[in-house]
């Protein structure tokens, strides 16, 4: 065989085998691309799930705990705010149903005031039972006061408030400096806390040059 023709072969066998080599790295990437879901077999035939399989899996267990994690501190939140709201509905139906028990003892304590406002006539009750019925004033008071009820202050002189006095009359004067001051404390007014349960009922001083 001549050198020319030896060559020429060499050639396309050397054209021929780059293009099978070419081929070949062509499917293995084809292979490697693909979405083909290949499982394992044991030793008894049985089919195993592949990497790929058990990745999916975890994905989705993955995705699944977080949805329940999310779900579940969506409800625990819930449950706060009910907690949250149930206590203060309670504490308010506590607060009004105080309210309303100690609106049902002022009246008492009007009577021992109208009892005790006449000094002169009550100095002359037999002693025993004027201390004992001053006690138990001072223990409903005291009770009371455990309960966060207190009087409100008022006394002659002081300047009327609005927030706290209410006035029921008013006595003229002529002297400047007592206008709109107390006159006289008709009754006494009570508060829960900072919530004015009644407020104290009062005679004003009002001035010829002033109206209240």
């Amino acid at each position: 065989m001549k050198d020319d023709e030896m060559k020429e072969i060499n050639t396309e066998n050397e054209q021929t085998d780059s293009q099978t080599v070419s081929g070949m790295t062509t499917d293995m990437a084809d292979i490697a691309d693909a979405d083909v879901e290949f499982v394992e077999e044991d030793g008894e035939g049985n089919t195993k799930p592949t990497e790929k399989k058990l990745k999916e899996k975890l994905a989705k267990a993955i995705e699944e705990k977080q949805e329940y994690l999310n779900n579940w501190q969506r409800e625990r939140a819930d449950f706060q705010n009910y907690k949250k709201d149930e206590t203060t509905r309670l504490l308010r139906n506590r607060e009004i149903a105080t309210e309303r028990f100690i609106e049902e003892l002022l009246p008492v304590l009007d009577a021992y005031d109208m009892a005790f406002a006449n000094k002169d006539a009550w100095e002359k009750v037999e002693k025993n039972w004027r201390v004992g019925v001053e006690y138990i004033h001072q223990q409903l008071l005291k009770v009371l006061a455990e309960n966060g009820v207190t009087p409100i202050d008022g006394n002659v002189g002081d300047v009327f408030d609005h927030n706290l006095h209410e006035s029921i009359e008013s006595v003229e004067t002529d002297d400047q400096s007592k206008d709109h001051t107390l006159a006289q404390i008709i009754q006494s007014g009570y508060k829960i806390g900072e919530r004015i349960l009644r407020p104290v009922r009062v005679k004003v001083f009002k001035s010829n040059e002033s109206s209240i």
